[in-house]
């Protein structure tokens, strides 16, 4: 884990990979409950059965259960003394590049893009998150993740 005192500290670091995070297993119970919280019972996700005969051969997670991991992935990725709070702001360019079979090993890298001053002494911050899957060949999800970070 990357563990910088200051929001200042950042902003000389704009434009480098900053962090990496620990490895997050996505097990059928996390993709089962994920379906309950949103409704989507699609079959790839949730019906072990007919999922073997489909075309990734086993269940896969939804992309926006991938997606919803970015706040774990940070919090074993990084950590910043002085914010009290940190509130996520928005999403840009969010890609789901490949599946996510069950059993799969994630991670994700952090890029920082921009780090600009908000009120109250703030820091906006626009990430790089891309989420690699261990053992593929290109990432599993990319996205820009825009968080708001108050001393």
């Amino acid at each position: 884990m990357k563990t910088f005192e200051t929001l200042a500290e950042l902003v000389p670091l704009v434009g480098q990979e900053l962090a990496i995070s620990d490895w997050i297993t996505v097990t059928q119970e996390q993709i089962n409950l994920f379906a309950q919280a949103t409704g989507d019972h699609q079959w790839i996700h949730v019906d072990e059965e007919r999922a073997k005969s489909g075309p990734f051969g086993t269940p896969i997670a939804h992309g926006f259960l991938t997606l919803s991991m970015l706040p774990k992935f940070f919090e074993s990725a990084l950590r910043i003394v002085e914010t009290r709070m940190g509130v996520n702001y928005g999403l840009n360019k969010v890609r789901f590049i490949a599946p996510v079979p069950v059993g799969s090993r994630l991670r994700a890298h952090m890029k920082l893009l921009a780090c600009d001053p908000i009120d109250n002494n703030g820091k906006q911050m626009t990430w790089e998150v891309t989420v690699e899957r261990e053992g593929a060949p290109k990432p599993v999800c990319s996205a820009e993740s825009i968080a708001r970070h108050y001393p």
